[in-house]
């Protein structure tokens, strides 16, 4: 059977593919990237298990491709903007890292007994991250628009022209010196020819690239061929003038990264380039010849070590120094606790240049295999390990990290009604609606944007992840009402439920939850209110397909216009009736219906109650119809009477001389006399929860009661009348 797989190519592929699949699911479970299973699949496949790959010209070509795709989506997506927004700390980190990793690695390595070109190749290769990875993680973490996640990406773009430079750099290091040409003869030709190159691109962005895409993306068919051919084309002719096909094909995304159609010629290649990408891993995991890379199992060891422990203390020391709390220079510093696909791209061209033995590449590919394994974990878990690592990481931290504290507001705000944790989408949504409601409000998020356009409004902010124990330390929890959560998880909500229970905060607490089994686990666990965003707008939206504009005439030639409004639950007028509610005396509008839960109520009569959610059809001039919704969606004002109308509960003792002593509580009647409820009875030892109108009343019994403060006030008068 393995003798016919290996006759045939296509049986061959078929057969790898699978083995492919197959580790991809292994991977999978693991919570593993693909690039570990693809090295997996060229190891069993290849010489050294079971000898499955013989088409290794079919494989190589294939592997070009996928590393030209690769590099053009890079300069497709080369976005210099992220630098810009995350400020210096991008450039200081993305450099320095590079900087101290390759020079403290060279040491190592040359410690190592390796010779100077095998040592710059392996130290070069260590300073390298993966963009695809950690993207990806951070993407699923839901932590990309994080601080940390967008200096993390801001320093990886850095490093990702910086690992495009070295690939500059090598080939024309590793260009044939023929004749009397000397190296820098050499150098400036091929000075010159970049020089073209990059002139010719230029142009050709300037004057060509432009219009031609416009013309073939009226098909998305010709768009995406055309992209492939021009990657193809431009690496074609970088290798030509002497360079390696990489810069060409990074050029060429750089070159349509400009135009509109970036983004969708990103998604469409990227499965194509993940696909391809496959046989480039495959051919890599396949040539390691076990036979020398067992000797650099010890090396291998040593260096891992030093990319997953030095290289996030490089970059925490860097964000430390520069002032970020340790907590962000931490969580950023994971993200380079690995090598990326570029060094092990940076070593198949030491090898193909001949400056590298297969050995020391072997060596590289087992530090990646390494690190990526780790660091993928340590990402997964980075909030378990930051809490049990927060107290040595303080040596990082200046006394203030103004870089982040400059941006909270939170201190400066004495009393507050509520912490709002998560100024998302829904989040702002439900902002916006607590602020027309009167209510003061402090924001939370980890999106820096996020909090600066809610600081520009003059609300109270503060940087912070929902997930840190130390971001409580910062808000006036003792001065708040509600703690309300809009972050959609389901540990990072329980987390946060237990921790303000466990440190005695007498908060109420709201949280959103995704569906139905996490709004009843949340009640369980003791939230206050369950918010549910997804239910909620599927209810609203149901009703607004069912509104009443569907009674008004099609064609009105007449100078007069309809408009459907919604009445929101902090109207002044939610619970009047129509009479009112003075739209026609000052706006000069008719009320044709109401639209309610799906059903219309036409032409309502003035006693008719109107409450929060109604879809009213009005009638009447343009402009009148605007003063509307302005009148029926005023905010009414509850700052007056929110102390007023607050509930309480006290405990009133019957006395000998009270009126109420031998009575039953029917006779006494609280609640219509008094507006206050009886919620339970403590005589002497005994308690009555929810007494029975029947329940007679003693001297010494002592009633509690609840109802709010004025009524309260009122009863206590009374009790010895």
């Amino acid at each position: 059977m393995l003798a016919t797989i290996q006759g045939n190519t296509f049986y061959e592929t078929a057969a790898i593919l699978s083995l492919a699949a197959v580790l991809g699911v292994i991977g999978q479970k693991l919570r593993q990237p693909l690039i570990i299973m693809f090295l997996a699949t060229g190891i069993l496949a290849g010489p050294a298990v079971s000898g499955l790959i013989r088409s290794y010209d079919q494989i190589e070509l294939l592997a070009h491709i996928g590393i030209s795709l690769l590099l053009f989506i890079v300069g497709l997506r080369l976005d210099l903007s992220l630098i810009r927004t995350t400020g210096p700390v991008a450039l200081a980190t993305g450099l320095g890292q590079i900087l101290f990793t390759a020079g403290i690695g060279f040491v190592i390595t040359l410690a190592l007994g390796m010779t100077v070109v095998s040592a710059a190749y392996v130290s070069v290769a260590l300073t390298f991250s993966s963009t695809i990875i950690i993207v990806k993680l951070l993407s699923d973490k839901k932590e990309i628009d994080a601080l940390h996640g967008r200096i993390a990406v801001g320093f990886l773009i850095v490093q990702d022209i910086a690992a495009i430079l070295a690939l500059v750099a090598l080939t024309t290091f590793g260009a044939t010196l023929s004749g009397e040409q000397s190296a820098l003869t050499i150098s400036l030709v091929m000075a010159g020819k970049g020089i073209g190159l990059l002139l010719a691109v230029g142009l050709l962005m300037r004057y060509v690239l432009p219009g031609l895409t416009a013309r073939v993306a009226h098909s998305q068919e010709m768009l995406i061929l055309f992209a492939v051919a021009w990657a193809v084309l431009l690496a074609a002719a970088s290798e030509w003038l002497g360079f390696s096909k990489e810069v060409g094909a990074f050029l060429a995304g750089v070159s349509l990264a400009p135009t509109q159609y970036r983004d969708s010629i990103s998604s469409k290649l990227t499965s194509i380039r993940d696909f391809l990408l496959l046989f480039f891993f495959i051919d890599l995991g396949a040539r390691l010849e076990w036979s020398t890379v067992g000797s650099e199992v010890p090396k291998a060891v040593l260096l891992s070590l030093f990319v997953l422990i030095g290289n996030p203390l490089i970059v925490i020391a860097i964000m430390g120094y520069m002032g970020y709390r340790r907590r962000t220079a931490f969580l950023a510093g994971l993200t380079v606790a690995q090598i990326s696909e570029f060094s092990l791209i940076v070593g198949a061209l030491g090898v193909t240049l001949g400056h590298i033995q297969p050995q020391t590449m072997g060596l590289i590919t087992l530090v990646g295999v390494v690190t990526i394994f780790a660091s993928t974990y340590m990402i997964l878990y980075s909030q378990n390990l930051y809490q049990l690592l927060a107290g040595p990481l303080k040596v990082f931290e200046r006394k203030n990290p103004y870089r982040e504290a400059s941006s909270d507001t939170a201190a400066e705000t004495t009393v507050a009604d509520a912490i709002l944790v998560g100024l998302g989408n829904y989040g702002s949504g439900l902002a916006e609606r607590l602020l027309e409601r009167k209510m003061k409000i402090i924001g939370v998020d980890f999106d820096p944007q996020a909090l600066e356009k809610w600081r520009a409004r003059g609300v109270s902010v503060l940087y912070g992840d929902v997930a840190d124990p130390d971001l409580y330390e910062q808000l006036p929890m003792n001065r708040v009402r509600w703690v309300v959560s809009t972050v959609r998880s389901k540990d990072v909500n329980l987390a946060l439920l237990h921790l303000l229970r466990y440190r005695g905060h007498d908060v109420k607490v709201a949280l959103t939850a995704a569906g139905h089994e996490e709004a009843v686990l949340y009640r369980q666990a003791g939230a206050h209110v369950v918010l549910r965003p997804f239910t909620d707008a599927a209810e609203q939206g149901a009703d607004a397909l069912m509104d009443a504009t569907d009674i008004l005439p099609q064609n009105v030639d007449w100078p007069v216009a309809f408009q459907e409004i919604r009445v929101r639950s902090g109207s002044l007028f939610a619970g009047q009736s129509l009479r009112h509610i003075p739209l026609r005396s000052e706006a000069g509008v008719s009320v044709l219906a109401v639209s309610r839960a799906g059903r219309v109520h036409y032409d309502p009569e003035p006693d008719f109650q109107i409450y929060p959610s109604d879809h009213m059809v009005l009638m009447g001039p343009a402009q009148a119809l605007k003063k509307a919704e302005s009148l029926i969606n005023q905010a009414e004002d509850r700052q007056a009477e929110d102390g007023l109308k607050r509930f309480v509960m006290v405990e009133i003792e019957v006395f000998s001389d009270s009126r109420w002593s031998g009575k039953t509580l029917a006779d006494l009647q609280f609640r219509q006399r008094c507006g206050v409820t009886v919620v339970g009875i403590r005589r002497g030892e005994e308690r009555i929860p929810s007494p029975g109108p029947n329940e007679s009343l003693s001297p010494g019994d002592r009633l509690i009661v609840i109802g709010t403060s004025d009524k309260i006030s009122q009863l206590k008068c009374g009790t010895s009348a």
